[in-house]
Order: structure tokens, then sequence, then C-alpha cells
């Protein structure tokens, strides 16, 4: 027997087995799979927001109702743009605890020099962002150069910014933005007209269709086991049927806000990013092992350097949209409890706090996790204390159930 006789019959049960995986009922093999194996992707999160939601609903019909909602997503914009940023760093197995006061002092910026100073809204908010990349450049040199923690050299940052921040704003310590204008008003009012949202709910549906059909036929070619069409079609149909009900729910009262539409760009856009492109794919390497990755010929220092700018950034445009929130930026802006939520939300949305796992989407469900929870119990008019602890109880949860996770992928394997 020649050893082409013997790789045949290989070849055929390999060809047997991507046959057999591809299909619907392959794919719901294939995802359980991955459950036992400790990958459990956004099951966890989704579970628990059906939870929150069932409880709240429950004892008060006005949680789910469609204005509620509406609010509800205007509030997970501001501190979801700050938790996107805080994946970003979470990716490499870092820490920034000063993104609330950055956001303070971004939105504190804006006021002086677009209120005080006369300068164009435009720019302004320009000049804050760039000032929270220079701010994250400032943590990636001492951290490359230095080896300052970056627990250490954030912490220092949250004190100084937010020193700053009380300077630029002086005796008052408040700024009102002019209201009426276009950036207050996307803040809080301006939603999408109708057509625009079903038709981007629609496009969601079609752009997973052409990506998963692309990763099969590219899975296909090398000879590994992909999806079928029929299973990519039914995914994408069940995507888009749920997505336009929620538009059609929402524009029963007034549609989906511009600003949650803003921060699902970006979260779809750094999602791309991560999982689409080298650099991402570098975050991913430089998370899961920086000395392996070093030798792989990544430059380690510029993927830092990249995740704590990105980080303090991202920081920087929420406090601008917090500050169209709420139409000032005042000393308060960026403290209580905004630093905490922006990590929490990325913890409970699924970012590893090892490093070297996670999502954009994660800051997208983690923040609707906890909005979700302080609108249910201000409409109950509950005590705030009760939503610190019950934040707390999530988020250790999140950890216990990433920990066991990655002991899990350990066992198979997988880490």
């Amino acid at each position: 027997m020649t050893a082409g006789d013997k790789q045949a019959p290989l070849l055929d049960r390999r060809d047997e087995r991507v046959k057999h995986e591809s299909g619907i009922g392959g794919t719901i093999r294939a995802f359980f799979d991955r459950v036992r194996a400790g990958d459990l992707g956004s099951l966890p999160v989704v579970v628990g927001l059906a939870i929150i939601w069932t409880v709240f609903q429950t004892l008060n019909p006005i949680f789910l109702s469609p204005n509620n909602l509406v609010n509800l997503l205007f509030d997970c914009s501001t501190v979801g743009v700050i938790a996107l940023g805080i994946v970003c760093i979470l990716m490499v197995g870092e820490i920034d605890l000063s993104v609330g006061s950055v956001s303070g002092f971004a939105s504190a910026l804006v006021g002086v020099l677009w209120v005080n100073n006369g300068w164009p809204v435009v720019p302004a908010i320009l000049a804050a962002i760039a000032v929270g990349g220079a701010i994250g450049f400032l943590y990636a040199v001492l951290f490359n150069r230095f080896g300052m923690p970056s627990f250490v050299s954030t912490l220092a940052g949250l004190l100084a910014v937010l020193g700053l921040q009380l300077y630029i704003l002086g005796s008052t310590g408040s700024i009102n933005l002019p209201y009426g204008s276009p950036v207050v008003n996307f803040g809080q009012m301006l939603v999408m007209p109708d057509f625009v949202s079903y038709g981007l709910a629609a496009l969601a549906g079609i752009v997973t269709f052409a990506a998963g059909y692309r990763t099969a036929r590219r899975r296909e070619a090398a000879g590994l086991s992909s999806r079928s069409l029929g299973g990519l079609l039914f995914q994408a149909v069940v995507i888009t049927a749920v997505l336009e009900a929620v538009v059609f729910y929402l524009n029963q009262d007034r549609g989906v806000p511009w600003m949650f539409g803003l921060f699902v760009g970006l979260v779809v856009a750094m999602n791309y990013a991560l999982k689409r492109t080298k650099w991402g794919r570098s975050m991913t390497a430089v998370g899961g092992n920086r000395e392996a990755a070093r030798r792989a010929g990544i430059n380690v220092r510029f993927i830092y350097t990249s995740a704590f700018m990105l980080c303090s950034m991202l920081a920087a445009a929420g406090g601008v949209l917090a500050a169209a929130r709420l139409a000032s930026a005042s000393q308060q802006a960026g403290t209580g409890d905004v630093n905490l939520n922006a990590i929490a939300a990325a913890v409970i949305g699924g970012t590893s706090l090892f490093g070297g796992r996670g999502s954009a989407y994660s800051a997208l469900l983690g923040i609707i996790v906890i909005q979700s929870i302080a609108s249910g119990l201000t409409l109950l008019d509950l005590s705030s204390s009760l939503r610190y602890m019950i934040t707390g109880g999530v988020l250790a949860i999140a950890v216990i159930v990433d920990s066991l996770a990655r002991r899990s992928r350990v066992s198979h394997g997988r880490a």
C-alpha cells in the first residue's frame, strides 16, 4: 500500500467531518463543544441580561416601555464609549484607572474653549480628544521606557488630571453649554429617522451574512470545517428580524438615538480592527504572552502605546458626549462611579482581566447590563446603595466565570 493509499481514508474522513459540521446541526454541536471547552463568549452576559430585564419588568411594567429604553440607550452611550477604551487596554493585560478623570477633563476643556474662549465647537472637541491621546501617550512612555506599572501611572494620572479639571474650571466650578446647540441636541434629543434605523438594522444582517460567507469560503479552501450557506442565511435572517423588531418597538416612542448609533458604530469599527487586522491580532498576542509576541517579531512597544492612547482618547470622547448629554461641564463630571462603571462594563461584557481575550462588543453588552440595573432600581425608587451592591455582585460573578472558563480552556489545551 502506497503513502497516498494510506492518506486517502484520512482525507475521506476529513471530508465527511467537514460536511457533518457544515449544517445547522453541526453549528449547534460546535457551539456546545466550545461551551464545554470554556469558550463561553457572550453567553453569560446575555443570560444575565435576560434575567435582569425579566425581574425588573415583573416588578415595574414601565421598565421595558419604549420611552424608558430610549432613555437607557442615551445613558449607555456616554460611559459605553469610555468602556470601549477599557477593552483596548485590558486586551494587552493592563489597566487605566484615570478614564473617569480624563473624561471629566475633556468635558471641561470643551466648555472652556467653546463657551469661554469662543472657539468653534468642532475644533474644541478635537482638541479635547487630542489632549486625551497625549495623556495616553505619556502613560505609554512611563510604561515602555521606565517600566512603571499601569496601575501606578494611571492612578497618579487620575489625581493629576482631576486637578487640571478643577483648575481650568476655576471658581465657578461649572460651565453651561448653549442649550439648543447642535451638540446639546445630539446628546439629549436627536434620534434617527425611521427609514434610517430600519435600513441600518437590515444592513447589520447583510454584513453578518457577507462576513460569514467570506470566512466559510476561506475555511473550505483550507480544507477546514465551515458553516453551510443555509446556516449563514438562517443566522442573518434571525439577526435582521430581531433588530428590525427592536427598532420598530423603539420607534413607537422617539426612536433610536443618534448618540447610541455613534457608540455602536465605534464598537463595530473597533471589533473589525481587533478581529480582522494585523494590529488587532498583535493586541491579542501581546495580551496572551508578551515575550512570545516579541519573539514573533511584533513591535510590543507600539502595541502598548496604541492601547494606552486609544483608551485615553475614547475616554475623552466619552466625556464630550457626557457634557452634551448634561448640557454642562462641571467639577463633578467624570467623578463618582464613572470610572468603575466603565471598567466593570468591559469585564462584565466578557473581556478578560488576564489579557489576550475580549471583543469590542463587551463594552456594548456590559454597559447595557449596568445601565439596566441603574434604570430598574430608579424606577423602583430604591436606594442607590443597592445599585452599587448589585453591580459589584454582577462584576464578581463575571470575574469568577472568566476565571473558571480560563481554567477550562487550559485543561482542554486552548488557552
